[in-house]
């Protein structure tokens, strides 16, 4: 037995060796991978079933409202939304449900979106002067081509309905044609000073309408910014018509008839024109203008930026229009207006309106309109208004496109949940819905659902500014709202009048969320705020009054040595763990009243009056940090909470505290220094608070107004900085009496204000030798779990792992009383037993593995209605199970019978329980830091996920640390990703990109294999509707909607070649896919739509065929009764 022991030490050793030969090589290479370490524990070989090909990096959907948009588009047959932005992003809705995002490479903001209708494509137009066509047939659109205009600007397009020449107007005031099957210029170009000829003696400006006439497409109207109106005939190539007026144009539309257009202006002004009368407008009104009663002129309103003339059948037409407000009305918000016959309606929007179309039930320009619904764009907001109801209601949003309501703080994402949660969550949330929406159906319903297998529920929780805390259902790569908490409702709202009024957040937002726990088995929820205040919630599906809010007031300070205490006299106790320094629940008057500097005071006030929950999340309990001699308390940088225990534990620089919400008591409150009892390892001096110290570190702007204080974020640990560089970043942000409430980052961060790609730098070095810094240091992780306390323990029992941002991970045992009535009775015991281990940099995340290297999630307690009166020995039967869902190896007699595995900013490293040995290490960065890192659950075993401050994305396994996959992903990162960036189990993980959109990744190689299924289709194949009929009399006379040969007109053989200089053409990177996409998609619809014609001609020879014959076979009877006729014409009747 001896030998073969002996013999597998030896096979043991060489493979190590050989390990770390190779991982010297690849040393070399990449310096992100360092050296596995095994230690003299030789028989912790798990068979890790994990390897690189189970990972794949890809980015999978974005949700959220398109972040800064710039224009907007619809298909009325496919019933498809595009809407573009300034970072060149392209979004297109169908039914909720079906998104879809796309990028322009370059990044330059969409002026313009024009549907191929029907087609399954999209023309989008560039500030940069490109257009580009794109493929929508596939699920992942693909630009198919473009063009690159070097001579012009590009500042309008227009493509009629079935046409496949694009009109592209310029900047110089030219007209250039583009046929969208080969994206090629056509050398038919109509100049701007042919279009206006001798009419005006100065350039008309850039071309801002172009679009032809309903019922003759030969007939084209320009118009210019400068305020002329040109009508075009493309056969003849000349100007027919010029139509002058002295402001600046802003749009143009068309009635349906083709002999009346309407234009808007810069002056507040519409006028309407008939086609034939080319001297004054037939009719000119300011919708918002005083008329003053001499007959003068209207006093001049604010530009009218667009105006859409729609028809119906019945009744009168609708005239919409977004702006031309009165001057006057100062502060008043944005308007769109909706003149229906003698009725205006103005309709109030928050948001500066971007844009608006009308969707109408044909998509023929040339016959009614119909109008039903109209869909404005807004800078934060999409709202969609019915027309067909009285006052005018709009449709229930059904996108996730609240996500920035109040912009987002904190995120957390939870996959493989509970499967009861999100009905209880949708039960509750939807009693909140607002009332007085259009009963119709949404109307943007086009594509289909993805046919994906993915089925376990996923849940997304966002903390916001305001205080609001949403649960969103991310199931099945779509997202909608669950249930909001608004956190707020439990403080007294003591805020100005000014306040209550603004929509902008303001500087200061004192109930912002920072941190979030949850537990999905039991439902409890625990949020800290940036105001020091931590609040924990029970799941209720019943309301309740709650009289009194429980509240719990906290003292933590730092300072080791004697203090002035509240009272003014005797000196406080000298550690902040002792337990005069908590006040009980409010039913005991705090001291702090009549004390001047602030003792003992709250940074929020906990409502003193009753308040009613409703079925949801329900408070339980408050928790308060209260202001310690004249200075604010620190913030809270770490949270998490047990179910099963009933405790909740936080922590900050000064050091942590555990309150038991059961009792509503603080069990424990015990500064850093205090958790290393005598085995701390830096030698701390005392030291007294100073008055005028920075109040609180670990900061971030929080307000999404101006781009500079975005993305302005500091760790908890920053602290560690000196003063005067923290005031210099924040421009002296908060000092002494007053609490700067802005948002930390769970890892420590400053941004390089010197760098313009905005990445990250370390804000300290990662030695430990300054007394100020070891003095600072900051509780930054915990993991609550049923271990091995102390080295060398046989049994399990529930343990308390603390992480501090000095690398050490120091452990507390609990000591708890039994389930039921004692457990409501006899205190919890908590007592520290020393220190695990110490990495390099701040502790970011700390899991347990059993000896077979599974997860062992901590212990929970299953749901139970709180609010239950009428069975209470039901209930107390509930209450006292306490399942605990850690798996324990149930053979003690193997040596070792947990792993914990332990991750900071720099490194990894596994121990062995009970015998506290490191028995992995694992160096992840040398030269960044880890802004985030999780231990997941794979459907194929268990992993530790990184996300570094380089942007690269690393997966390594556990308990082997070995590394499976390592992506650049991000290489240009930012604050606001580094906040709110999470990984969850089966390979999932998700950020915030912008300030308004939620950007969702995978890491998983089954995911990304499957994601074309999942993914929803945005073109579906639709009948296109039947052409108006013209009717018998326009027929016979011609007064329908002419045609126009567009090609034998445009074609290079009548119009020549282009100028090759003025523009460029570019393949689209689509590929082999876009190709094929393109053989199914536009250039194989119109060769199908050629072979359907040429198959109706062949019907309609037939046809004429038999036409033919019978037209033969009717002379041949005619001529034989001409005969018949000759022949008894003579006769009498009875001679026949």
């Amino acid at each position: 037995m001896e030998t073969a022991l002996k013999k597998s030490t030896t096979i043991l050793k060489m493979k190590k060796f050989n390990i770390r030969k190779v991982l010297d090589g690849l040393k070399e290479v990449s310096s992100s991978t360092p050296s596995v370490q095994v230690g003299p524990q030789e028989n912790h070989l798990i068979q890790e079933t994990l390897q690189s090909d189970h990972f794949q990096l890809c980015k999978t959907v974005r949700h959220g409202f398109p972040y800064q948009p710039s224009s907007m588009a619809f298909d009325p047959v496919q019933k498809i939304l595009a809407i573009g932005t300034q970072s060149g992003a392209l979004r297109l809705f169908g039914r909720p449900g079906v998104e879809c995002y796309c990028q322009h490479e370059s990044g330059a903001a969409v002026i313009q979106l024009q549907f191929l209708i029907n087609e399954g494509a999209l023309v989008s137009a560039l500030a940069d002067d490109s257009v580009h066509l794109w493929n929508l047939r596939q699920k992942r659109p693909a630009i198919l081509h473009s063009l690159k205009f070097s001579k012009e600007r590009i500042t309008f397009c227009h493509l009629p309905f079935q046409s496949k020449w694009l009109y592209i107007g310029t900047e110089r005031g030219n007209i250039h044609l583009v046929n969208v099957e080969s994206f090629m210029l056509s050398g038919y170009v109509i100049m701007w000073n042919k279009a206006i000829e001798l009419s005006t003696k100065a350039h008309p400006g850039p071309v801002v309408h172009i679009s032809d006439n309903p019922m003759d497409e030969g007939k084209l109207i320009i118009g210019f910014e400068s305020g002329i109106v040109v009508m075009w005939d493309l056969k003849s190539k000349k100007a027919d018509s010029r139509y002058t007026y002295d402001e600046a144009i802003h749009s143009v539309a068309w009635h349906h008839e083709g002999k009346q257009f309407i234009c808007s202006h810069s002056d507040g002004t519409l006028t309407i024109w008939n086609i034939r009368g080319q001297g004054k407008p037939i009719q000119t009104i300011t919708p918002h203008g005083k008329q003053p009663k001499d007959g003068k002129k209207p006093e001049p309103c604010k530009p009218i930026l667009k105006v859409e003339y729609k028809t119906t059948r019945i009744g009168e037409p609708f005239m919409i229009l977004s702006g031309g407000l009165s001057y006057d009305t100062v502060g008043r918000r944005p308007c769109l207006t909706v003149m229906h016959g003698k009725s205006t309606a103005v309709l109030e929007m928050d948001y500066p309106i971007v844009d608006f179309l009308t969707l109408c039930e044909t998509p023929y320009a040339n016959d009614f309109q119909e109008p039903y619904a109209v869909v404005v764009l807004l800078e934060k907001d999409l709202v969609v208004i019915d027309l067909a109801q009285n006052g005018y209601p709009i449709f229930e949003n059904p996108y996730p496109l609240t996500i920035h309501e109040s912009p987002v703080t904190c995120c957390e994402y939870f996959a493989d949940c509970p499967v009861d949660l999100i009905p209880a969550l949708y039960s509750v949330g939807s009693r909140q819905k607002r009332q007085g929406y259009s009963k119709k159906e949404w109307p943007i319903s086009g594509g289909n659902w993805g046919q994906g297998t993915q089925s376990y529920p996923e849940i997304i929780i966002t903390g916001h500014a305001d205080g609001t805390v949403k649960f969103w259902d991310a199931s099945a790569m779509m997202l909608q709202v669950l249930y909001k908490l608004k956190t707020a409702k439990v403080f007294d709202r003591n805020r100005s009048k000014e306040d209550k009024g603004s929509t902008e957040t303001s500087d200061e937002d004192p109930y912002a969320i920072q941190i979030m726990a949850w537990c999905p088995e039991s439902r409890m929820l625990c949020v800290a705020g940036v105001s020091a205040n931590i609040i924990i919630y029970r799941f209720s599906k019943l309301e309740v009054t709650t009289e009194v809010v429980q509240l719990l007031e906290v003292r933590m300070q730092y300072e080791l040595n004697d203090i002035e205490s509240p009272d003014g006299g005797e000196p406080a106790l000298p550690t902040p763990g002792a337990s005069p320094q908590t006040s009980g629940p409010p039913s005991h008057p705090s001291t702090s009243s009549n004390n001047s500097d602030g003792g003992n005071m709250p940074c929020l006030k906990v409502r003193s009056t009753p308040l009613k929950q409703s079925a949801g999340y329900q408070v339980d309990l408050v928790v308060q940090l209260v202001w310690v001699s004249g200075e604010p308390p620190q913030q809270i940088t770490s949270l998490a909470l047990n179910s099963s225990y009933g405790l909740v534990v936080f922590g900050n620089s000064n050091g942590l505290a555990v309150v038991d919400y059961v009792q509503k008591t603080v069990v424990l409150n015990l500064g850093t220094v205090e958790l290393y009892g005598s085995n701390d390892p830096y030698q701390r001096q005392p030291r007294s608070p100073r008055k005028t110290r920075q109040p609180s570190g670990g900061l971030c702007d929080i307000n999404e107004g101006s781009a500079t204080s975005e993305d302005r974020c500091k760790s908890p640990t920053s602290v560690l900085m000196s003063n005067s560089n923290l005031q210099q970043f924040y421009n002296g942000g908060g000092r002494g009496a007053k609490m700067s409430r802005k948002l930390s980052l769970p890892t420590e961060l400053k941004p390089d204000l010197d760098h313009r790609d905005n990445s990250f730098s370390r804000s300290r070095s990662s030695s430990v030798t300054s007394i100020d810094k070891e003095a600072r240091e900051a509780i930054s992780s915990f993991h609550f779990s049923d271990t091995f306390a102390r080295k060398g323990d046989s049994t399990l029992t529930p343990c308390l792992y603390v992480g501090t941002t000095l690398g050490t991970v120091l452990a507390l045992s609990l000591t708890l009383p039994p389930a039921g009535e004692q457990r409501q009775l006899q205190p919890v015991i908590l007592s520290p037993t020393g220190m695990l281990v110490r990495l390099k940099g701040s502790i970011m995340r700390m899991a347990l593995l059993d000896s077979t290297g599974s997860m062992l999630p901590p212990a929970f307690e299953p749901w139970f209605e709180p609010n239950v009166t009428a069975d209470g020995e039901e209930r107390e039967k509930v209450r006292k199970r306490r399942p605990v869902s850690v798996s324990p190896s149930t053979s003690q007699d193997l040596n070792e019978s947990q792993y914990a595995v332990v991750c900071s900013e720099k490194q990894a490293k596994v121990i062995s329980l009970p015998s506290q040995t490191c028995i992995y290490k694992h160096s992840i960065t040398e030269a960044s830091f880890i802004l985030r890192a999780d231990v997941v659950q794979m459907s194929q075993g268990v992993s530790l996920a990184c996300f570094c401050a380089n942007g690269h994305i690393m997966t390594l396994s556990v308990p082997g640390l070995r590394p499976l996959m390592d992506v650049n992903y991000l290489p240009l990162t930012d604050m606001r990703i580094a906040r709110t960036f999470c990984f969850t189990n089966l390979g999932q993980a998700m950020y915030l990109c912008s300030p308004t959109e939620v950007q969702r990744i995978t890491y998983s190689q089954d995911t990304c294999e499957n994601l074309q299924e999942m993914l929803g289709e945005l073109f579906t194949p639709v009948e296109t509707p039947e052409a108006p009929n013209r009717g018998f009399f326009k027929g016979l006379f011609g007064g329908g909607a002419q045609s126009l040969d567009r090609e034998e007109l445009f074609g290079e053989i009548s119009s020549g070649k282009a100028n090759r200089s003025l523009a460029q053409h570019i393949p689209g990177p689509g590929g082999l896919e876009g190709m094929k996409g393109a053989a199914s998609g536009v250039v194989g619809d119109l060769a199908r739509a050629r072979i359907a014609l040429d198959e109706r001609g062949q019907k309609l020879g037939e046809l004429d065929e038999r036409t033919a014959a019978m037209m033969t076979s009717a002379d041949s009877f005619s001529k034989h009764a001409h005969e018949m006729m000759l022949k008894c014409k003579d006769k009498k009747w009875y001679q026949l």
